[in-house]
């Protein structure tokens, strides 16, 4: 990688085009270094700023759990609910066959 402030080459995109077995044009060489110049500024500055004694985090704001506890509870009486369904059979909802038996 080059140090920051140099800058990177057309021979360091080409190489890098190489690499990734990418097909790049006379004309892509000179946008995508510009580009990855760009890019590389980027993560120099970030690295001035990282710290050691800042530790990492996965998120910029503390989480916490916002759902509610899993607590068993009584559930509906299964008769009832299949008495209200539109079609039942064995203890079962009923619903229109969507495969054929094949699948």
């Amino acid at each position: 990688m080059p140090e920051a402030g140099v800058g990177i080459t057309r021979d360091e995109v080409a190489h890098l085009a190489r690499l990734s077995r990418l097909a790049v044009t006379e004309e892509e060489l000179d946008v995508f270094a510009g580009q990855l110049d760009v890019i590389l500024g980027a993560v120099a500055r970030v690295q001035e700023v990282a710290a050691a004694d800042i530790p990492p985090t996965t998120h910029a704001v503390p989480l916490t759990n916002v759902l509610r506890p899993d607590v068993v509870t009584p559930c509906l009486d299964r008769d009832e609910v299949l008495a209200a369904a539109p079609a039942a059979e064995d203890g079962r909802f009923r619903v229109p066959r969507i495969l054929d038996e094949e699948a």
